[in-house]
């Protein structure tokens, strides 16, 4: 069998050696069935090519696998907090000229700087198209992964595999959001990995082609050789966060929103998150940021966890901003609220910048769209961008973090200083990424640590 090349995504020790114990206490192990190399298995739902017909990629029928049927909760899977362990992070690279000014040349930078920031505490993959591979190499450090992965856009937080994780042995997974590498018990635990591709719509028909965005999440989980769940209901990774202990928020705004699942009840949504991340509650913020029209309010702009049982929320003072509704409507939720464990919901208010508009000059820098869609559906009718501090990435000991250029980013950062005082909090600029329609969140996509479950077929 011809070894898989496992380049950003361990260490040199462990691509040598078939099993494992890193630092973090995760025991790492990959699992072979067969003896020919073959792809990440997918084994429920309808939606892709491969699976379409009831067969994986080798051919084999969906039911003559051992987990079909089985949902990712009942195989024991959960989707783990963002502050827990990673073993890297994927990007895509911007290019086009329709939602990125200026033939994406600003928005390039501004994703080779973000990719540079978090690749200094763990391994990032960046995904460009065969046209943009060269010059994301050239403007990318060279420990920097750079693979040729075709997409319509470049948000793989919301078009990128969903990763989930299951324990076995050495305590339960979880842990506060602090450390660097907290959050998976004490003792050997060997963690194994599955990813969810959920289907995806380019957030409700934003954009009508959205072809190469829909698959990108199965050539994720090809790439690493990853279990693949298949589900079949829209939803975007920037629609929710968790806390690694069993609870979700999301905004009814987006999720409930006619134009994502349609024929779904509230009911009927709650039952597939709580079956395919492995939450038993689910918290539901009435609306998303003030300004955020492309996404339909995706939460990761309002609110996300800091550790378990504390929520930070983006804020403002000013009664006049029409966001002071939406942050009190979200708060008043918040501090009525309990976890899956039973704590009470403790709010820390992180406000928002500016507020802060698109100029002329920006929007000039954007070419017609090729696919009916008016400029103005991209931004809302006074230019509001929905700038928000509260859309950063968690890397393994850090907090990456937009700027804006405004006097708050200061008082932003001091506020993550003391909300991860384990953790170092580097600030990125990140307005040529707000003017695409979200922010260093959103353009990033955390894969945690954790053996590879291989699915390999004769």
């Amino acid at each position: 069998m011809q070894e898989r090349s496992r380049q950003s995504f361990a260490t040199e020790e462990e691509t040598d050696m078939e099993a494992g114990s890193g630092a973090d206490g995760i025991e790492k192990r990959e699992y072979n069935v067969g003896e020919e190399e073959g792809l990440a298995c997918c084994i429920s739902g309808e939606r892709s090519e491969k699976s379409r017909n009831g067969t994986d990629s080798s051919g084999r029928r969906a039911e003559d696998l051992p987990w079909v049927g089985a949902t990712p909760s009942a195989l024991g899977y959960r989707m783990p907090a963002e502050w827990e362990p990673h073993d890297g992070c994927w990007m895509g690279w911007p290019e086009r000229p329709d939602n990125w000014r200026n033939n994406a040349a600003p928005a390039q930078a501004a994703f080779a700087a973000v990719a540079a920031a978090i690749s200094q505490f763990e391994p990032v993959t960046v995904c460009a198209s065969a046209s943009q591979w060269s010059r994301a190499r050239e403007m990318l450090p060279r420990h920097i992964r750079v693979l040729e992965l075709s997409c319509n856009d470049s948000w793989f937080r919301d078009m990128g595999a969903m990763f989930v994780v299951k324990d076995n042995g050495g305590g339960e997974g979880g842990g506060g959001g602090g450390g660097g590498g907290g959050g998976v018990g004490t003792g050997k635990t060997r963690r194994e990995i599955a990813g969810i591709d959920w289907n995806f719509n380019a957030w409700g028909g934003l954009y009508r082609d959205f072809s190469l965005d829909v698959l990108v999440a199965g050539k994720m989980l090809e790439v690493e050789r990853i279990l693949r769940f298949v589900n079949d209901m829209v939803l975007e990774g920037g629609s929710v966060h968790v806390d690694g202990e069993g609870t979700l928020i999301t905004t009814e705004e987006c999720l409930l929103n006619k134009n994502r699942n349609a024929s779904m009840t509230r009911e009927e949504i709650e039952g597939q998150l709580k079956a395919y991340l492995g939450v038993q509650k689910i918290i539901w913020l009435p609306r998303g940021l003030h300004g955020d029209v492309q996404t339909n309010g995706h939460v990761d702009n309002l609110a996300c966890f800091a550790r378990p049982g504390v929520v930070l929320l983006s804020w403002t003072d000013d009664v006049d901003d029409p966001q002071h509704a939406i942050s009190v409507e979200a708060l008043s939720v918040l501090s009525q609220s309990t976890d899956a464990k039973g704590r009470q919901l403790a709010v820390i208010k992180l406000h928002v910048p500016g507020p802060l508009h698109v100029t002329q000059d920006e929007l000039q820098g954007l070419e017609a769209p090729t696919d009916d869609l008016d400029l103005s559906e991209l931004f809302s009718a006074d230019g509001r961008l929905a700038g928000s501090y509260v859309n950063f990435y968690v890397a393994n000991g850090a907090i990456i973090a937009p700027s804006f250029g405004v006097p708050q980013d200061a008082a932003a950062e001091q506020v993550l200083k003391r909300a991860f005082p384990d953790r170092k909090v580097v600030m990125v600029p990140g307005r040529e990424i707000l003017l695409g329609g979200g922010n260093i969140h959103c353009i990033t996509q955390q894969q945690p640590a954790a053996c590879r479950q291989l699915v390999v077929h004769t």
